[in-house]
């Protein structure tokens, strides 16, 4: 029975000393986040998003005609083997 109480203990004392490195790794992340650089879902740093170029109908048309054709090749070659 004394083994198994060591055991419990030596696990709560683990147990502990990996929460508080989490709270470092936490308040670390924090202030990283507040610097402005990429956030996490941990981060409170804001980051400005890059405007996504709009794409021209013309070429939403060649994207899907060269899709078109590359699944067109790739079925025919399917078909002769």
């Amino acid at each position: 029975m004394l083994n198994l109480a060591n055991a419990v203990q030596q696990l709560k004392m683990e147990r502990d000393q990996a929460q508080r490195k989490l709270e470092q790794l936490n308040a670390a992340l924090n202030v990283l986040g507040s610097l402005g650089g990429v956030s996490g879902r941990l981060g409170g740093g804001q980051t400005a998003r890059k405007k996504r170029r709009p794409m021209s109908a013309a070429a939403r048309k060649r994207i899907a005609a060269a899709q078109h054709a590359r699944w067109a090749k790739w079925k025919a070659a399917r078909r002769n083997k």
